[in-house]
């Protein structure tokens, strides 16, 4: 690559270790992806933070890095592994806990806001057109796709040197050119719900490692459904962003079916019923609370139910009074951290799972080793509430 003085002096360790390893990092993708050069970006995303995720290795690397490596642009966090204010309500290993706070103050003296949550777009304001490092796979797709950014979809490593060093790798993906997808998935039948557009996300995440556009006649009408499509995409593969009915004849076409939406959701649909029921991964926005708490007007649940959030929205929302109407139905709110890698959800005394979402259901499955059953959150709520 292509490398000013100021970021070659950097890599020959002349400016520091920290930014030394940082630009190692980077120049390293960068000749791998066949950049060309780097550019300047405003706004990182970091994960990485979970200790289920980064283990000992992680959690000593961060410790050491965060001793000279200092944030140049704002950064901000995904979630980490539990709520710290219900740490009452749950036996966790007092290990886990002490190497989650190692992180998270790791982070921290690096100069990281704390966000704790997978929709920096839900609760920051975007800065529209701008260059970002985005390493949650469903936060990188929702900017390509939505709010006007542009990022790789980082690794957690790109990302925390792109968060040192203010700098990412000039892909194609951030150039000025009309987007090209590689493929256009034809949609067969209407999409009615979020959970629907996650198994769809799911299928398109799986085509293509860059663009795809997605074809049919469906509205996309809430952010839940464009999350959970978000959601889905990053879940099963590589995909960068996605367009809607913006159909090139020369792209080659793929059809989505009734068959294909029936075996992605056999393959994540592993149990019958669940013992609790766990909603936000991606985590839940206002929004969607707001409309959570309207679906449960006067209802109880008949089981425990877990909202995952982030801090920041369960505090709109309880200037709002919707956090005290959601917990009078049954729900804990839980901030700081999601469905994923959460030792909150674990198989020592949880058989299964009731969801409406595809990114949490494959983690479930796959590394929690918990089954889970999938439904759209309106049917979740119909059959496991009761009058009150």
């Amino acid at each position: 690559m292509e490398l000013t003085k100021y970021e070659q002096d950097a890599l020959d360790g002349k400016k520091g270790e920290a930014l030394e390893i940082a630009y190692r990092i980077l120049t390293a993708v960068g000749d791998a992806m066949d950049a060309t050069k780097l550019i300047t970006i405003k706004w990182v995303h970091v994960s990485g933070v979970n200790y289920n995720t980064i283990g000992d290795a992680g959690m000593e690397f961060l410790s050491n890095f965060s001793k000279t490596a200092r944030t140049r642009v704002m950064t901000t966090l995904n979630p980490t592994g539990y709520d710290v204010d219900k740490l009452q309500n749950y036996d966790l290993d007092e290990n886990f806990i002490h190497n989650q706070e190692r992180i998270n103050n790791s982070y921290v003296k690096m100069g990281v806001t704390t966000s704790f949550s997978c929709i920096p777009y839900d609760i920051y304001k975007i800065p529209s057109g701008a260059q970002v490092a985005f390493a949650e796979s469903n936060a990188a797709i929702h900017a390509n796709s939505i709010d006007n950014l542009k990022t790789n979809k980082e690794s957690a490593f790109s990302a925390l040197a792109s968060a040192i060093t203010g700098k990412s790798i000039c892909s194609n993906i951030r150039n000025n050119e009309p987007d090209l997808p590689e493929i256009s998935v034809q949609c067969k039948f209407d999409i009615q719900n979020e959970l629907e557009c996650g198994i769809l996300g799911y299928f398109v995440g799986q085509t293509s490692r860059k663009i795809v556009n997605i074809d049919g006649s469906f509205n996309m009408d809430d952010d839940a459904k464009t999350k959970s499509l978000c959601g889905g995409i990053g879940t099963s593969g590589q995909c960068a962003k996605y367009t809607m009915n913006n159909l090139d004849p020369n792209t080659e076409k793929i059809d989505f079916d009734k068959k294909d939406f029936q075996n992605i959701h056999d393959k994540l649909n592993t149990a019958d019923d669940g013992d609790v029921i766990a909603f936000g991964s991606p985590q839940l926005g206002l929004n969607e609370l707001l409309r959570m708490s309207e679906m449960l007007k006067n209802k109880k649940f008949t089981k425990p139910c877990m909202i995952f959030c982030p801090r920041t929205v369960k505090n709109q929302a309880n200037v709002l009074g919707c956090t005290d109407e959601l917990e009078h139905t049954g729900c804990e709110i839980l901030s700081d951290c999601c469905i994923c890698f959460t030792p909150l959800l674990t198989n020592k005394n949880l058989d299964s799972v009731i969801t409406n979402s595809i990114k949490g259901s494959y983690y479930l499955n796959s590394k929690n080793k918990i089954c889970t059953n999938i439904k759209p959150m309106k049917q979740i709520i119909n059959e496991n509430t009761k009058n009150r």
